[in-house]
């Protein structure tokens, strides 16, 4: 069994827009922000990268559980198929 690199990515990518997540609510309504056309972009931000990393993480653990079928040797079409 081989590791899907969309698992370590999809959790670096969990952690990060959890941590950016939680900064930008905290500091929501902050001076800093004003800056920036009083948009909280770390709140945004940190949405943005939970919602990839959670994609990429799901995607990795779903294609780690189907495998794909194995080919008949000589052709690219997979077994059971009898056409």
């Amino acid at each position: 069994m081989s590791l899907d690199l969309r698992i370590p990515l999809g959790l670096m990518f969990l952690i990060v827009g959890a941590m950016l997540s939680i900064y930008g609510f905290v500091t929501r309504g902050s001076e800093i922000y004003f800056r920036s056309a009083g948009m909280d972009i770390n709140l945004i931000w940190g949405i943005v990268m939970l919602v990839f990393g959670l994609s990429m993480f799901l995607l990795g653990r779903y294609s780690d559980r189907h495998p794909k079928a194995p080919a008949v040797e000589g052709t690219d079409r997979p077994l059971g198929h009898g056409h």
